[in-house]
């Protein structure tokens, strides 16, 4: 992608025309806090190969959380409501029906998704762990050096993005570089508002960059190894 994304045909070519059709499945999703796990049936939908880049952020909304980070690398520091607002840009920007409903509430609970529209919208948490795992069954879909950014090899800072091996389903920095905001509230009965983030960042041990591992936030939270992933679902 080039910085000079400003018309309406050079996004539908740099962003639609990229992203992958991941089939339907099933996956079975656990919360290690408190021990659940909860199987979900998911429908094709399509998924960005890379989480949103700077200068598509940029481009789009035109402007850019301040960093001195290049171009390429993932845009960080967006809240989850500010993800939600970027994917209502775009879709409106390719001729594509937004997907959310965004009311007044500072905690974000009066947001509708319709999954009916074309637009571009946060993947469901079920759907990004199973875009992540591309078919496997193992903690990560490759060895941990070779697939992602993590404070083990990033030197301390994000990377650009597609420089890490990706999955088997063409998909990059699915694990490392930086965390992913997901549709889903965590646990509205404990933890009220917060939604999940899911991936593991450029800053974070192992452990963090599984597939199963799971985080949670306030809807305004900003951070500098937070970012997300376009999805799009299929008529």
């Amino acid at each position: 992608m080039s910085t000079e994304l400003t018309t309406e045909p050079t996004l539908r070519e740099a962003v639609a025309e990229r992203l992958i059709k991941i089939p339907a499945g099933e996956i079975a999703l656990r919360d290690e806090g408190t021990r659940t796990n909860w199987t979900v049936e998911l429908t094709p939908f399509h998924l960005a190969p890379y989480p949103v880049t700077r200068e598509l952020y940029l481009a789009v909304h035109g402007e850019a959380p301040v960093s001195s980070a290049g171009p390429r690398t993932p845009v960080t520091d967006v809240s989850w409501k500010e993800a939600i607002r970027f994917c209502n840009l775009l879709s409106r920007a390719t001729g594509l029906q937004p997907c959310y409903s965004i009311g007044g509430d500072p905690d974000a609970q009066d947001v509708i998704c319709d999954r009916e529209a074309d637009g571009y919208r946060l993947p469901t948490e079920a759907e990004w762990e199973y875009a992540c795992r591309a078919g496997t069954s193992d903690v990560r879909y490759g060895e941990l050096d070779e697939i992602a950014w993590y404070r083990g090899n990033s030197g301390d800072e994000v990377h650009d993005v597609a420089t890490r091996t990706p999955n088997a389903w063409g998909l990059y920095d699915m694990l490392g570089n930086v965390w992913e905001w997901c549709w889903d509230v965590y646990d509205p009965r404990v933890y009220g508002p917060y939604r999940v983030f899911r991936g593991g960042g450029a800053y974070d041990p192992p452990r963090g960059c599984r597939a199963a591992c799971r985080r949670k936030s306030h809807p305004t939270f900003r951070v500098e190894d937070l970012g997300f992933r376009l999805a799009r679902s299929l008529p």
